[in-house]
């Protein structure tokens, strides 16, 4: 699904102008245009989510991180639901990013920025129009509900001041945990439903999320997902999976880092473990070459999904860490900074990739399959996985000063 969103009204004028005639892709065919313009009109009139200051403060961290002398973990639910919108899941959550960065920084000898997918991350890409019913596929909660009826699956605007308020009350949970655990926590999401993100862009800030990233499906460097992420401060993010070119590497270096500013741009590899070894090295060699100090994160994910014979979709443990064994071999051979992983999981005992210590298997499967969209490590496999990427980083050393390549 694609638009070309021209119609905008209230946003910057600049990014306005910069957006007039681009092309942005995964957005939803609303039914009702005027409701949408009213519910844009709502949402821009509403408080913003975060404060520039502490979206400064992450780009500081991040610049740490792009010279080498931290890590970045990125790490929460595929997709975020309503329903799943609670306390408690979101405290789980929470914990179990604290706990797995705790142990990356004790092995790593570096300081840790932990950043949540928590608070946004309700919309999500498709790489088909409709699913196996034949109804339209499900794109988040802010669009839809997951439930499989042509009436429940029809984009509703409305949604989106359901998210903003469900997103509000997240970063409240954020804010009470940074002050429970004296460690400040950021919120991150994919900046992907523009009726959303635009009217939350104020004095040059994307102010949904400290962090936001461009997904693998909307990085058209010509696209409105780009053009919107050249114009905000916030640090960016931007994935890049097996079929990136280095030219390609280096055009979003170039249109999202002009200044060559640590701490603006993370390029997110996710190459699945079979790749990784032969895709990433040419795009860190140009990267560098051309002077970007980017952050190089691993999100060892989304290159790594099958689905079992049975149609279920999953991830198995075993090829996530091989993906983040080889991510580590390549930055060790070319002497560049592993600058941290991105991963989906949940600290709920949910049952969706398989293998890990508990060795999940496929009929297990069905037991506590949550997710609303892409398998997830539970609390368990998470700090299995962060265990054994420390023992990586005991293993090879992290350098913790200037980068080179």
């Amino acid at each position: 699904m694609t638009e070309t969103p021209t119609t905008y009204g209230g946003v910057d004028p600049a990014l306005a102008r910069s957006l007039a005639g681009r092309t942005a892709a995964q957005q939803p065919h609303w039914p009702d245009e005027r409701r949408v313009r009213e519910v844009r009109a709502a949402l821009g009139a509403l408080p913003p989510l975060v404060a520039p200051a502490a979206v400064d403060r992450l780009t500081e961290r991040l610049a740490e991180v792009a010279q080498g002398r931290a890590l970045l973990l990125q790490g929460g639910d595929c997709a975020e639901t309503f329903a799943g919108n609670t306390p408690e899941h979101l405290r789980a959550n929470l914990r179990t990013l604290l706990h797995c960065a705790t142990l990356l920084e004790v092995a790593s000898a570096l300081p840790v920025v932990p950043v949540g997918r928590i608070a946004g991350q309700y919309a999500k890409p498709r790489s088909r129009p409709v699913d196996s019913d034949g109804l339209p596929a499900y794109r988040g909660d802010i669009v839809h509900s997951a439930a499989a009826t042509p009436e429940a699956r029809r984009p509703d605007p409305q949604r989106m001041l359901t998210a903003y308020a469900d997103a509000e009350a997240a970063l409240d949970v954020v804010r009470a945990t940074t002050a429970e655990t004296h460690t400040e926590l950021f919120a991150g999401h994919e900046a992907l439903l523009l009726d959303y993100e635009l009217p939350l862009v104020r004095d040059g800030y994307g102010l949904s999320g400290h962090f936001l990233w461009i997904g693998e499906r909307t990085r058209d460097l010509d696209g409105a997902h780009v053009a919107l992420a050249r114009h905000i401060a916030n640090p960016i993010g931007l994935k890049l999976g097996p079929g990136a070119t280095p030219a390609q590497a280096l055009a979003y270096a170039e249109a999202l880092d002009p200044d060559r500013r640590p701490g603006r741009l993370t390029l997110i590899s996710r190459m699945g473990a079979d790749r990784v070894s032969d895709a990433l090295p040419p795009l860190v060699e140009a990267v560098a070459a051309a002077g970007h100090p980017v952050v190089w994160l691993c999100d060892p994910m989304h290159g790594n999904t099958h689905a079992t014979a049975s149609g279920v979709k999953t991830r198995h443990f075993d090829r996530i860490l091989a993906e983040v064994d080889g991510y580590f071999a390549v930055h060790r051979a070319l002497g560049s900074h592993p600058g941290g992983l991105h991963l989906e999981f949940t600290g709920d005992d949910v049952t969706e990739c398989l293998g890990g210590r508990e060795d999940l298997r496929e009929d297990q499967l069905s037991q506590r399959y949550l997710t609303a969209c892409d398998p997830r490590l539970n609390g368990r496999q998470s700090l299995d996985l962060a265990r054994l990427v420390a023992e990586i980083l005991l293993r090879r050393p992290i350098r913790g000063d200037a980068v080179r390549v």
